[in-house]
């Protein structure tokens, strides 16, 4: 089976059985993006407690793409520290601009490698990500 084969049946498994996806009632912080160009929107939900994510959900509506990059995003975040999670948010963008990164602790991720060959596509891969800076952001702002 070639890389590339294992890389899609990855990320179709994540769309079509996505992990973490629904909301908290409470309790969350929550942020709302969406990829005016594409349509994709997603609803991120973490739980955070003394600087570690305790939990992630997510909601939305979008390609394959967007909707497993969420998926294995919140799966990958659980259980890290805020700091932990910019690092990965970093990294995320380096395998985004096709820079070889590894993620030892969530090898998913790597599966959406490929997408930076199309670069219509990487704002579908980013938008959790971005949701998700933007989580750690207002959770930051607001201990000052």
């Amino acid at each position: 089976m070639k890389l590339d084969d294992l890389y899609r049946q990855v990320i179709m498994d994540h769309y079509k059985n996505p992990r973490n996806k629904g909301k908290f009632e409470e309790g969350a912080i929550t942020v709302d993006l969406n990829n005016p160009t594409c349509g994709d929107k997603i609803s991120l939900q973490l739980k955070v407690n003394n600087g570690v994510v305790e939990d992630a959900r997510y909601t939305g509506d979008g390609c394959s793409i967007s909707m497993s990059s969420a998926s294995m995003m919140t799966a990958a975040v659980k259980g890290k520290t805020l700091e932990e999670a910019k690092e990965m948010i970093a990294r995320f963008s380096e395998l985004m601009q096709g820079k070889d990164v590894q993620f030892d602790d969530y090898e998913d991720i790597e599966a959406l490698s490929g997408v930076n060959k199309f670069p219509a596509r990487i704002k579908c891969a980013t938008l959790s990500w971005n949701a998700l800076r933007k989580v750690i952001d207002e959770e930051q702002f607001n201990k000052l």
